[in-house]
Order: C-alpha cells, then structure tokens, then sequence
C-alpha cells in the first residue's frame, strides 16, 4: 500500500512556477494592449481635432469668398465714380445750359453711392483728417501754418474700403511743417 500511497515530494513552488510565468505574461500582454489603446484613442482624438480645425478653416474661407467677392468687380466700378465726381466738380452749377445735365450726374452719382453702401463699400474722405498710413497713399507734401503737420489738406481720389478692409487707397497731400529760412547776416548782428 505504500507504493500506492506514494508522497508528493515536488516542491510546491516549482509548481507555481509555470502559473507565475503565465500570469506574468498575461500581465504584460494586457500593458502592451493598454498602451496600444491609449496610443489609439490619443491618435483618434487628434484626428477629430485636425478635422475641426480643417471643417473651421473651410468655412472661413468661404465667409471670406462670400463677405470679399466684389473686390474685382468694385476696382473696376470705382474710376466710373471717379468720373461722375470730377464731371460734378468741372460743370458750373450756375450755367443754365449744363444744368439738367449736372442734375442727371449728380442723381447717377447718387444711385451709384447708394448702390456701393448696400454692398459694404464705403468711401474713405480724409478731407482735414490725420493722415493714416493705414487708407491714405501721400502724393505730395505741402507746407501750411493753418493746419497742425500731417493733416491732409487735398484729397486728389477718394479711397474706399469693403467690408472694412482697405479697396484702394485715398491719393491726399499732407501737410508739413513750414521751414524757416536761415537767418540773414542783418538778423545776426
């Protein structure tokens, strides 16, 4: 009966240790998987950014196609206007003759005013104004004790801007500061 009954004298970590090895690779496959989800959802998250910002782009540019689609076209209406004034400014607004000719100019020049404010066009004036790098394009200086130095004192064409944003320039003269002569050898003595 003692052969039957034989002891188990394998040490009890030996068995272990098969279970131990399996479970320590199970624990390093679960790490390997977890970090490859992390490194997944880090890389979906960050498509789903870049795909927000390229939809945001989109429909910036197409807000701007839309608000700037009559830069061209605007350039090309704006020496029309440019006409219509300086025909105003050359007619005699006393001349009988030329009189309902000038009121025909001036109720064209009108419509076309009206016409470019409902589409976001707006004159730039500076007629007495600071002179602004920004919406004027100074043509010549002129010296002048009425006015402080870079006012404009003559706007020789009108600027205008779409949208707020600068169309074309207003061609001004600015004002400087008069220079004194050198005093004389009289004035010296």
């Amino acid at each position: 009966m003692a052969d039957e009954q034989t002891l188990d004298t394998t040490n009890p970590e030996e068995q272990l240790a098969p279970e131990a090895a399996a479970g320590d690779e199970l624990a390093a496959r679960v790490q390997l998987l977890e970090e490859q989800l992390a490194a997944a959802q880090d890389q979906s998250l960050r498509v789903a950014a870049d795909l927000q910002n390229v939809r945001r782009r989109a429909e910036q540019d197409v807000e701007k196609a839309h608000k700037f689609a009559l830069e061209k076209f605007a350039n090309d209406l704006l020496p029309v206007v440019d006409s219509l004034e300086r025909g105003l400014e050359m007619s005699s607004a006393t001349d009988e003759v030329s009189k309902a000719m000038r009121e025909g100019i001036e109720l064209t020049l009108k419509l076309f005013h009206d016409t470019l404010k409902r589409y976001q066009l707006e004159a730039v004036d500076p007629h007495g104004a600071p002179f602004n790098p920004e919406h004027h394009q100074a043509m010549a200086m002129e010296e002048s004790t009425h006015v402080e130095p870079n006012t404009v004192l003559k706007v020789f064409q009108k600027g205008y801007l779409l949208n707020g944003r600068l169309l074309r320039p207003a061609m001004v003269v600015v004002s400087k500061s008069p220079t004194t002569p050198p005093p004389s050898i009289d004035e010296q003595a």
